[in-house]
């Protein structure tokens, strides 16, 4: 059922309650007074029962639902103040306004009264413009009554439906998770004179943030890191059209390859391919989505590399002295200016040198205090782990980057790449 059909389902309800005539019982030993009593509620367009004692009226109301009782106070057996009492401790979910007709005036009596869950009170002989006066009260009570109720009612089989859409919305994103993770199916690649290591931590079941590497040719290879701006599915849609445009399995869909005449492919340099992606994304895809990007072309053979920095957090080399090495200047991110320019950066890696890419998730991670790591909290993370090897070097840097923010939950997604430089 739609939360639509829902509503309106539940509406009628409401609706048909509020305009059935409202069930009355009417509680006294004394017949004379209950016919009185009956006559003058039926002319007034009430549903009458009758009960001749207090045990009678608690046996009623066990199986019946009222809207208001009339109960005299002094009766044989069961006193009204007793059955009074008896109704409250019943579990019914509809309220009944509950009158006692008494003779009492003392104020301790009609405390007594209020303390056993009479509503209000009427003193015999009855008159019947206060009878009429005191049972419309009443009404108003049972009618703002009834509407609390269907309103709860209305709410509560609406959190059912929202519930329900939450697990398959749930299932879905499990599922999408799954998926997204086959885009970078390798975490670990070995070239020789270099291996790189991926690391991702999504912040929610689907995230915006991938990193990865394919080869160029007999001496190059590629490493990437992409932030798309945002969170949740729509990032994560984009994060896999971008993994298709940089995937070594099709290269004739990869942004970063140029085909020859004699059907071989050849590397385009990273400030084309920087170029070449803020086009496909304000010409081609025009979506409201940018993302930032490390793309960095190194050479295998000479340590060279070659790499454009668009918005993404500064590149590091991390030299086998201990040295920390910052490149680049910041950059325009992809996809917010058609005039945007990025400029090739260049450095020499030597062997034992690794060069670091990552995203934002890992310098703006928040201590409980809302202070974000920073650069300098990176490099000190860095320098602490700096004799590790590149896998246990990866781990560590989580395990702290949960100690500072005191929490695993990190708000944005943590991932990067470590490019291990051999020679």
């Amino acid at each position: 059922m739609t939360l639509t059909g829902l509503t309106s389902n539940t509406m009628v309800g409401r609706d048909l309650a509020l305009a059935l005539p409202l069930r009355v019982l009417i509680v006294d030993d004394s017949k004379a007074q209950r016919t009185i009593l009956v006559m003058s509620l039926s002319r007034w367009g009430y549903q009458v029962t009758e009960a001749a004692s207090g045990e009678e009226a608690l046996r009623q109301c066990r199986t019946t639902v009222f809207d208001i009782i009339l109960s005299d106070w002094m009766m044989d057996g069961m006193s009204g103040l007793e059955f009074c009492a008896a109704f409250r401790a019943l579990e019914q979910e509809e309220y009944a306004y509950f009158i006692l007709l008494t003779s009492k005036s003392e104020k301790t009596e009609i405390a007594k009264g209020l303390e056993a869950g009479a509503d209000d009170f009427l003193t015999k002989p009855v008159a019947a413009d206060e009878l009429r006066a005191r049972l419309r009260a009443g009404e108003r009570i049972i009618g703002m009554h009834k509407e609390l109720v269907h309103k709860n009612h209305l709410l509560r089989d609406t959190l059912t439906e929202l519930q329900r859409a939450q697990e398959t919305v749930d299932r879905d994103l499990i599922e999408a998770r799954k998926l997204q993770q086959t885009l970078v199916r390798d975490r670990f690649r070995d070239w020789g004179r270099g291996a790189a290591t991926l690391f991702l931590r999504t912040s929610g079941h689907v995230g915006g943030d991938l990193a990865g590497f394919f080869a160029l040719d007999d001496r190059r290879i590629a490493l990437y890191s992409v932030d798309v701006s945002g969170h949740g599915v729509a990032s994560a849609m984009m994060t896999a059209r971008l993994a298709g445009y940089l995937s070594s399995a099709s290269p004739d869909q990869n942004i970063a390859l140029q085909r020859r005449a004699d059907g071989s492919f050849d590397p385009l340099p990273p400030e084309e391919v920087a170029a070449r992606f803020n086009r496909t994304m304000l010409e081609e895809l025009q979506v409201d989505q940018y993302f930032t990007m490390i793309y960095a072309q190194v050479d295998l053979v000479s340590g060279d590399v070659a790499l454009v920095q668009a918005g993404h957090p500064f590149p590091l080399i991390l030299r086998v002295d201990g040295a920390i090495d910052r490149l680049g200047q910041g950059g325009l991110p992809i996809g917010l200016l058609p005039e945007a320019r990025h400029e090739r950066i260049e450095a020499r890696l030597y062997p034992g040198d690794r060069l670091f890419l990552l995203t934002d998730g890992v310098t703006e991670c928040p201590s409980p205090l809302g202070d974000e790591l920073g650069d300098d909290g990176l490099e000190r993370l860095i320098r602490k782990n700096h004799d590790l090897a590149s896998p246990q070097f990866l781990d560590a840097l989580i395990w702290d980057l949960a100690a500072h923010m005191g929490s695993e939950d990190f708000p944005d997604d943590v991932s990067g790449l470590l490019f291990d430089y051999r020679g």
